[in-house]
């Protein structure tokens, strides 16, 4: 089928009931900028369906990396939950997307904001160690109904800062913020505090209360100096963007670097 090669799984982890990642080989003629998304799928009934997802891994690694929900009745989720390592997925051969870092105005703090499998380009992003020389400070927030939804946090919390290429610049200038909104949050997935507050509570929320500068000792939001990257579902993202431009933050465009930026494809029309 015309743009769209297999690729083989090569592991599958689920985090919990809910969410789960997989691996799959990567042709290295698919080449990506970290944020990016691809079309992947399954054959049903002797057709592709495809969907987007976001690109977990960095841009340059040799595999594929995707985070995904798991829909009960998702006409692609409902089957690509019960993937084994071997099996083949569809791929599309180009990579897409508005959510990436070029689309800023240069400053010096970037915000990922993300809630759920919005993640997923965010790991894409804090993998490349380009973003660590372009700001002073990265901070990841990741919102979430349950503890157990907190999917990467070992690797944010620890893997990343060993990275034997680039990880004194993670552990000088990435800051993780994971936050709960339907359970008590205290402690990280290995029983031990976290180092940080235990953080409660929606990313608009917190947004408006700047919690996010208070907690991580920072200056409060400025346009001159903070910059924002959001992915999550469409009711978040549009109270978000409501909560930034009242504080006089630009959104970017196709056209114009802003304040801020989205996956313009995933919003809802």
């Amino acid at each position: 089928m015309r743009n769209i090669i297999s690729e083989e799984v090569t592991h599958v982890h689920h985090w919990n009931q809910n969410l789960f990642t997989f691996k799959c080989t990567r042709q290295q003629s698919l080449t990506f900028e970290s944020g990016q998304f691809v079309m992947i799928g399954l054959e049903v009934d002797g057709k592709p369906l495809m969907r987007a997802y976001s690109i977990a891994s960095a841009s340059y690694e040799d595999e594929l990396e995707f985070f995904s929900i798991k829909v009960e009745n998702g006409a692609l989720t409902s089957r690509l939950k019960d993937i084994r390592v071997g099996q083949n997925i569809m791929v599309s051969t180009k990579a897409a997307g508005t959510l990436v870092p070029g689309h800023l105005i240069p400053g010096k703090h970037l915000y990922l904001l993300s809630s759920g499998t919005g993640l997923a380009p965010f790991m894409s992003i804090i993998r490349d160690p380009h973003i660590y020389e372009s700001y002073d400070k990265i901070i990841l927030v990741h919102c979430v109904r349950e503890v157990s939804e907190l999917a990467y946090q070992q690797e944010i919390e620890h893997h990343l800062p060993d990275n034997e290429y680039f990880g004194d610049l993670v552990r000088e200038k990435l800051l993780y913020y994971p936050t709960v909104t339907r359970e008590h949050y205290q402690y990280n997935s290995l029983g031990v505090p976290d180092g940080l507050k235990a953080h409660q509570g929606r990313i608009t929320t917190l947004l408006k209360g700047e919690s996010f500068s208070t907690d991580l000792q920072l200056p409060k939001l400025d346009p001159e100096h903070d910059r924002f990257m959001l992915c999550g579902n469409n009711a978040m993202l549009q109270d978000i963007m409501t909560i930034l431009n009242e504080k006089g933050f630009s959104k970017a465009t196709s056209r114009s670097q802003g304040h801020y930026v989205i996956e313009q494809a995933f919003i809802e029309k």
